[in-house]
């Protein structure tokens, strides 16, 4: 019995997944918007400073075919693992909202990814000294579709196996 003496319905979905959304929030606009510079991904046409790259792959392939291991790994691979915990977290996050037990639909993740990420960039290229980048979208939002899969393949365990991680 609650306070007022009706009762209380149990919590469904998993209440750590809000919380630890907003966090993941606030450290990748923090990450994103304040905390380091790494330059323009285009090596020496774009210098660092507010730049952009409006062509798909472009910066991809040069940091791939030219880059350093560490600008493969910082640049490249850092934008992927970057978005990944918002494909985990928000599936999660979302089924407490739920009415039905299917799964977290992908397209409503991924469309969220993107829109953030374009976001992000949009904002680095008006406020910030940094690169507004396409490759970037596509990074990140294929990181956001690699949480995503990991949410679904916990959840598949979690459902067949009927352990409960709430």
């Amino acid at each position: 019995m609650s306070y007022l003496g009706e009762k209380t319905k149990k919590q469904k979905g998993y209440p750590f997944a809000g919380w630890l959304l907003f966090i993941y929030l606030i450290v990748l606009l923090y990450i994103t918007l304040f905390a380091w510079n790494y330059g323009a991904s285009l090596g020496n046409e774009g210098p660092g400073g507010r730049n952009y790259n409006l062509s798909p792959f472009y910066s991809i392939y040069r940091i791939y075919e030219y880059g350093t291991l560490s600008m493969k790994i910082n640049i490249l691979l850092g934008n992927v693992l970057l978005f990944v915990p918002f494909g985990f977290l928000l599936p999660f996050f979302r089924e407490r909202f739920k009415t039905s037990k299917k799964a977290v639909r992908f397209m409503p993740v991924v469309f969220l990814a993107t829109i953030l990420s374009f976001f992000i960039e949009i904002n680095q290229f008006i406020f910030t000294q940094r690169v507004a980048n396409v490759d970037d979208v596509i990074l990140n939002t294929s990181g956001a579709v690699i949480g995503f899969l990991l949410y679904r393949a916990i959840r598949g365990i979690v459902t067949r196996t009927s352990i409960s991680i709430k």
